[in-house]
């Protein structure tokens, strides 16, 4: 099992909460009816944000494997693979 270090994800919660008020944002310039152009905009820039936060979730993981003195399992090696190519 690969575990996350809490000094990394801080700046991860930071960009998810951002993009949660992002996707608010969406959702409100759809209630309003806005212009298809504005919607899909907001909506990349949210897509992206949550991509991001992914990309750093596997690299803190990655850089958690690497830190461990006994190396990085088969099994973990296995697991952030899946994980990284669940994002790409």
């Amino acid at each position: 099992m690969v575990m996350l270090n809490a000094d990394d994800m801080s700046p991860v919660v930071n960009r998810l909460r951002r993009a949660q008020g992002q996707l608010g944002g969406v959702i409100r310039l759809i209630e309003e009816g806005r212009d298809c152009k504005d919607v899909v905009t907001q909506l990349a820039a949210v897509a992206k944000a949550v991509d991001r936060a992914g990309f750093a979730i596997i690299a803190s993981g990655l850089r958690e494997c690497l830190a461990s003195p006994e190396g990085i399992s088969e099994d973990d090696k296995a697991t952030m693979e899946r994980l990284f190519l669940t994002l790409a």
